[in-house]
């Protein structure tokens, strides 16, 4: 099938869903591309309302109204042919048809672009256009809304690409299979999901693909009450982009840890760094930070290379395994206002300012960075995770709660979740939620087991709920814990004694209950 087409002015690029008139491009609904597309793949022949129905409402029913309103929409945007007439011509009892035509090439059977795993470069993504399950068409729109808000949020990530929405619609239509669509659009991941609504009640289901690996990375589906259709969207949107973008993190990490053959790329470099560090233990966080090195050197403008040494730098020194803490935390302030400088629409550049921040006890810089992070990409959990953190450590127990609990429910699957955890934790024992707090320091042990703090941390809320044999019993179990090499929440004691205090006071009364 010929992937883009001529005529007049004008030029339809199948592939990615682009129409120019004179190299400017012009906006194009989805149903007027899948329309146009068909008039152009008749090459000038009649082509019916039944099957222009069928190419730009596959599997629905609908009024063959909608058609005429399409095309004229259509004629609109094409303006007069140049003898004054019409570019679409509207054959009598049959149907429609496009003059002049021109197929320009054929590269049905080539991919777009070099696969990202060839190029050595950051991955592409695909949305599809997800599905609308409902029973009434007229819900079309809010299944696009929905598809278009998550292209959106997924672009402000900025560290991979994301395919336009209307080549993935024209990609959707062909049905084609999983890696010929990935491989036609040159790109590695497709996301694709359905929208079901009845009555006051929409679920949105979705799953994320490796097409080349050909296996499902990630699946999860969303239940809400459609109160008010824009807030839900934007639930949506960001629930799932906020989802999904650590499973590509993920997914590029272990795919650049596995690569032996080809030249080493900065990217390969920077991804090969995040597998390591989200390993959480000395070694392989110092492992990482030379990768983040090496990546620099080979690469002095990549902002990736920059912002995760930025990162590193700041869990060496939080986690205790640095030598010398003040060089490893300069080093990485200027990698992370480095990474902001050379792209400061990226929130992970941000969220690295003010992670290295924290730990400097720059509070109000963190703050900032942190806010920051969050209005370039609401759905970045990290930012909201470190939000938390600073408004933690500075003193203010309440909007780090809600801040924290905004991120662990973007971001369920990070294995560096057992910190935050820990901090909401803290976070509800000092604000008076002692209850919630004792299950957020469950959940920090439940995903690192061996986390002495989250044990003390649990056993001072037993304790501040009088229930001193739960206590004891995670006394106990935390002596039978190594003893790590640093205190990450050691800015937090610093800056706000009297909570210091009052943890001291609950695990001493712990002891002496103990003996």
């Amino acid at each position: 099938m010929p992937m883009r087409f001529a005529f007049g002015p004008f030029m339809l690029d199948v592939a990615r869903g682009t129409l120019t008139r004179d190299g400017s491009a012009l906006a194009i609904g989805q149903r007027g591309l899948r329309i146009l597309q068909a008039l152009l793949d008749a090459r000038g022949e009649v082509v019916g309302k039944a099957e222009l129905m069928q190419h730009a409402w596959p599997g629905l029913v609908v009024e063959d109204s909608n058609v005429s309103v399409q095309v004229a929409a259509l004629r609109k945007l094409l303006g007069p042919a140049r003898d004054d007439g019409e570019w679409i011509v509207t054959v009598p009892r049959a149907g429609y048809r496009l003059l002049g035509a021109v197929a320009v090439e054929d590269t049905s059977l080539a991919p777009l672009d070099t696969h990202p795993s060839q190029r050595g470069g950051p991955p592409s993504l695909a949305v599809l256009p997800f599905t609308n399950l409902s029973d009434d068409p007229s819900r079309d729109y809010f299944a696009d809304g929905v598809t278009e808000d998550i292209i959106a949020a997924l672009t402000r990530f900025r560290w991979f690409s994301v395919v336009g929405r209307n080549a993935s619609h024209v990609y959707k239509v062909r049905r084609a299979d999983a890696s010929t669509t990935a491989r036609e659009l040159g790109v590695r991941y497709l996301l694709e999901g359905a929208v079901r609504q009845a009555a006051n009640r929409v679920r949105i289901s979705a799953q994320l693909c490796d097409a080349v690996a050909g296996h499902c990375l990630w699946a999860d589906h969303y239940d809400f009450d459609m109160v008010d259709v824009f807030v839900v969207q934007d639930t949506i949107t960001q629930q799932v982009a906020g989802a999904i973008e650590p499973e590509l993190l993920k997914s590029e990490g272990g795919f650049a840890a596995r690569r032996h053959s080809g030249s080493v790329s900065a990217w390969d470099l920077v991804a090969q760094g995040a597998w390591y560090f989200h390993h959480v233990t000395e070694p392989t966080h110092l492992a990482a930070r030379e990768l983040f090195r090496q990546a620099r050197r080979a690469d002095p403008e990549s902002t990736q290379a920059h912002l995760w040494l930025g990162r590193v730098n700041a869990g060496l020194v939080a986690y205790g395994w640095s030598k010398a803490p003040a060089v490893d935390l300069q080093e990485g302030l200027e990698a992370a206002l480095r990474a902001v400088g050379l792209d400061d629409e990226s929130p992970y550049a941000h969220y690295s300012l003010a992670i290295v921040s924290v730990y400097m006890e720059s509070f109000e810089r963190a703050t900032r960075a942190a806010e920051k992070a969050i209005e370039l990409s609401p759905c970045f959990a990290l930012g909201h995770l470190v939000s938390g953190m600073s408004h933690l450590f500075s003193g203010r127990a309440r909007p780090a709660i809600e801040s924290l609990l905004r991120g662990l429910a973007l971001n369920r699957r990070d294995p560096q979740n057992f910190i935050w955890y820990h901090l909401l934790a803290l976070a509800q024992l000092f604000d008076g939620n002692v209850e919630a707090g004792l299950q957020s320091a469950v959940a920090a042990l439940k995903l690192r087991p061996a986390w002495r703090s989250s044990a003390q941390a649990a056993a001072a809320c037993c304790v501040a709920l009088e229930r001193i044999d739960e206590a004891r019993q995670w006394h106990r179990h935390l002596l039978t814990l190594p003893v790590a090499s640093g205190d990450a929440m050691q800015p937090l004691w610093r800056r706000n004694p009297h909570w210091a205090d009052t943890m001291q006071r609950l695990l001493q009364r712990t002891l002496v209950d103990e003996r």
